[in-house]
């Protein structure tokens, strides 16, 4: 493939590490990529972690963005106050045999748009700092609640006091909160106790390369292999082709006006309102659709990939 690569790289992150641990062993098998990943993962979970090399970089909002499932186990009866196996256990309650029966009914609530309050224990910053950091120091502070889409929350299987569950979730979902919201609603208090992101987008973990066969010594060229040029690492995003002409303009910085790009009626569809313009099975711009269009009329143009 040469450098710079150009594209991303699914990874299986496996438990007890860091998103950047991952970073970090990437960086000593290409040394000379600029490297990035969209979306972190907690040290607990594991599963599909997108890494993002050259300028795949540039495209980080829109995977960022899309829905993704995760498979989890929590257990019930115990509140924590990370709401995770990892923090300090703050109340128990007990457990009924009865409670499977309303285990289905509690994850329907859940299901929709709704408002979640993000843990204490988590990255978000507050006045410039990491919420959690705070939170081990015992400081006061409030996070805002947001709207976060569950499109489904199911149980897999139930071996009490511990629960199996799928979630289908909008970007910024905190699964912690998810669980210790479902175990509110069931009246036992419950916190997570592992978790495993599957899929992200179109992209499933199952296509991954585990994260412990990065490493230093290891053939980049295997690694390579498995990367996902710029063209095929937008695939929900509707798709413009234009010619070589056209693209080499473009490339040069020229904003082309819709009727050049020969698809103005696409404007709007796609991947919340982008259009990825192509050259064959190159990816030469992102542009915004009809919400972001120069004064003029002319495409405006989001990223563009030399």
């Amino acid at each position: 493939m040469g450098y710079p690569i150009d594209g991303i790289l699914l990874v299986d992150k496996e438990k007890d590490e860091i998103s950047f641990d991952v970073i970090r062993r990437m960086r000593q098998v290409l040394p000379h990529q600029k490297i990035g990943h969209a979306g972190t993962l907690d040290p607990l979970a594991t599963g599909l972690l997108v890494i993002l090399l050259g300028q795949g970089t540039k495209l980080s909002r829109w995977i960022m963005s899309q829905m993704k499932i995760y498979e989890g186990t929590l257990r019930l009866g115990v509140e924590t106050d990370t709401l995770d196996a990892t923090g300090e256990i703050t109340a128990r309650k007990s457990v009924p045999e009865g409670i499977a029966d309303g285990l289905d009914a509690a994850c329907a609530e859940l299901v929709g748009e709704i408002e979640q309050q993000p843990p204490r224990f988590s990255a978000l910053k507050i006045q410039g700092r990491r919420a959690y950091r705070l939170a081990r120091k015992g400081v006061s502070f409030d996070l805002p609640r947001r709207k976060i889409v569950v499109k489904s929350l199911d149980v897999l299987s139930i071996r009490l006091p511990f629960v199996s569950l799928r979630v289908h979730c909008s970007a910024g979902t905190y699964v912690r909160s998810l669980v210790a919201d479902l175990g509110t609603k069931v009246k036992t208090g419950a916190h997570l106790t592992a978790l495993r992101r599957v899929s992200s987008g179109s992209f499933s973990v199952e296509d991954a390369i585990p994260s412990g066969s990065i490493q230093q010594g290891c053939d980049p060229h295997s690694v390579e292999k498995k990367v996902i040029p710029l063209g095929g690492a937008l695939p929900g995003m509707a798709a413009l082709q234009v010619d070589a002409a056209l693209a080499g303009k473009i490339r040069q910085g020229y904003q082309p006006a819709w009727d050049e790009l020969g698809g103005g009626s696409l404007r709007g569809e796609g991947m919340r309102g982008y259009l990825k313009i192509m050259r064959e099975e190159e990816l030469i711009a992102v542009a915004g659709g009809n919400e972001e269009t120069t004064q003029d009329g002319r495409a405006r143009l989001v990223r563009v990939f030399h």
